[in-house]
């Protein structure tokens, strides 16, 4: 087994590393104190080639491997995580499916845009009343003709928690062309901020990530093309499950990275910080604490760089492979938050350090993309077979 780096893996990830220190860790508690989307800062990264990292050249990406963009998530987290999971949103969730599923013309016109970072992508699934249960969503898509115009779609229906809301210029939404049809009626849409019946929403109050927006997005008799339609109509649950693979490695790495920030903020402030006239890295409770974040923090690294390997290397057999490593590796960053703001005492308990922030932050991160207990699901399922399966369908 080689679990060396390449050389150009090495590049992406000390180029990213050296930004986010220079460019962006002067800048994260202003932003996260007023709520500010770093879109310039954002627009850069795409110009490193950081937003479209699994796009073609064809399309205007780097063509680069799961690897390295799994290096890129680690870098961002590790300094800023609500940047990391816009950066997530848009290559995985958006872009990712749009390579499987969409057309020549609607990669041209679309896909080369987020690819260099000109604009960002925005995933649309998640309803009031439809999480985890994709299948359960109620927004509605319906086909007509206008006497003066070509055949559209008009979408019905409110989405939410949809990250980068406020700032993407491409959102691929979810709805119902078949409500009858349940989970096999869902088709997949490319719709633009400018588009008649199509409105931002109310910005939700979160815990954490709070330089990442999440909005509600409300489509009221909405205008959609059908050259706008991704795939045939009924494969939007498919090409949704689709993104969701690949993202949950992107959760996977953005634990990882965050957890290593957390753990380098502690060991920084155990060597420094003195009591009982000993720094606080003399105490053995304080070594055992660091230990075992290190050692998680490994771990995770292995399973979350194993995944993305296979994701490459032997896409068929990637299996639950990709909720192995969102499971533990989610999971696991909020035990390492934990241990740094208890190592801080009560100055990680204020608003003032970074081990604050990230405790707040890595809540998130066993929630989307799927919960911590869907992931369990769906490994039982790997494992168990056709009885973990209808169990599953089940619940």
């Amino acid at each position: 087994m080689d679990f060396s780096l390449k050389d150009h893996q090495k590049l992406i990830r000390d180029a990213v590393r050296q930004f986010m220190e220079t460019e962006v860790r002067p800048f994260v508690k202003k932003w996260e104190k007023q709520e500010k989307f770093p879109a310039e800062a954002i627009q850069r990264l795409g110009e490193m080639g950081c937003c479209g990292m699994l796009t073609p050249e064809k399309w205007g990406g780097p063509g680069l491997d799961t690897v390295s963009y799994v290096l890129m998530l680690e870098e961002v987290a590790r300094v800023h995580t609500a940047m990391s999971t816009a950066l997530g949103v848009t290559n995985s969730a958006v872009q990712a499916p749009l390579l499987m599923f969409a057309n020549d013309a609607q990669k041209n016109k679309y896909l080369r845009r987020m690819a260099t970072g000109e604009t960002l992508g925005a995933f649309c699934l998640t309803e009031p009343a439809a999480g985890s249960d994709a299948a359960g969503i109620q927004a509605t898509a319906v086909a007509r003709h206008s006497p003066l115009a070509a055949r559209q779609y008009v979408l019905n229906g409110t989405k939410t928690w949809v990250t980068n809301g406020n700032v993407a210029g491409v959102y691929m939404v979810f709805a119902k062309t078949d409500p009858a049809a349940g989970g096999k009626g869902i088709s997949a849409f490319l719709v633009e901020p400018d588009f008649p019946g199509f409105r931002r929403g109310r910005h939700e109050e979160k815990m954490g990530q709070h330089s990442s927006p999440s909005v509600e997005i409300l489509l009221s008799d909405c205008i959609v093309p059908l050259e706008n339609r991704v795939g045939e109509e009924g494969q939007g649950l498919k090409i949704a499950l689709s993104a969701l693979d690949g993202g949950r490695i992107g959760i996977a790495a953005q634990a990882v990275g965050l957890a290593q920030g957390a753990l380098e903020e502690t060991v920084k402030y155990a060597k420094q910080r003195k009591a009982f006239g000993k720094n606080l890295a003399e105490f053995q409770a304080v070594q055992w604490m660091i230990a075992d974040m290190q050692t998680e923090i490994e771990a995770a690294r292995g399973l979350t760089h194993y995944a993305a390997w296979l994701k490459d290397a032997h896409p068929t057999k990637l299996g639950a492979a990709s909720s192995k490593a969102k499971l533990y590796a989610s999971e696991m960053v909020n035990r390492v938050v934990y241990k740094a703001v208890q190592v801080h005492g009560s100055v990680g308990y204020s608003r003032e350090t970074d081990v604050e922030r990230m405790y707040r932050d890595a809540r998130a991160l066993t929630i989307y993309e799927g919960t911590s207990e869907v992931q369990r699901m769906i490994i039982a399922r790997e494992l168990l077979g056709e009885g973990a399966k209808r169990s599953v369908a089940a619940n």
